[in-house]
């Protein structure tokens, strides 16, 4: 019984959390909502991440190189 006892201890702790939590989360909201929508919807969505052209050729670049190490070394163990 006392692992049962230890379990809702644990999860009457994690409850007050939660809530504890959510009060927060709501006194964020309230607050972006007094200083306007546009806060609002900053606070609620991530902006995308846009990488240069000049990245991604570096990224694709730098994947190349890895993939024909691969291939090659296993090119040389098939011999």
């Amino acid at each position: 019984m006392n692992i049962l006892a230890a379990i809702r201890r644990e999860e009457r702790k994690l409850q007050k959390q939660a809530v504890k939590l959510q009060r927060q989360l709501d006194g964020l909201k309230s607050a972006a909502k007094v200083l306007g929508n546009s806060a609002s919807n900053e606070v609620g969505k991530a902006r995308k991440r846009v990488m240069s052209a000049a990245a991604r050729a570096k990224i694709s670049a730098a994947a190349k190189r890895r993939w024909a190490k691969v291939k090659a070394g296993v090119r040389k163990a098939a011999s």
